[in-house]
């Protein structure tokens, strides 16, 4: 492999072949890349509310217990 590229110019080893890459495999990272996000995303949202329930019971259980004791 390293023969076939040394005769190249910088530009189509820097250039060309990346280029060529993005094109044939594009649609394969974009695919990649929305996933990953969107699996963020759904991860955020799911530590906010499991964030959200914990703050909400433990308020709900707090004020509940503070009037037992009257």
């Amino acid at each position: 492999m390293r023969e076939i590229f040394a005769g190249m110019p910088w530009w189509v080893k820097w250039v060309a072949v990346p280029v060529i890459a993005l094109v044939v495999f594009g649609g394969l990272i974009a695919t990649v890349v929305g996933f990953v996000i969107g699996l963020l995303f759904k991860a955020l949202v799911f530590v906010a509310l499991v964030g959200g329930l914990v703050y909400v019971v433990r308020k709900f259980t707090a004020s509940s217990s503070s009037r037992s004791d009257w």
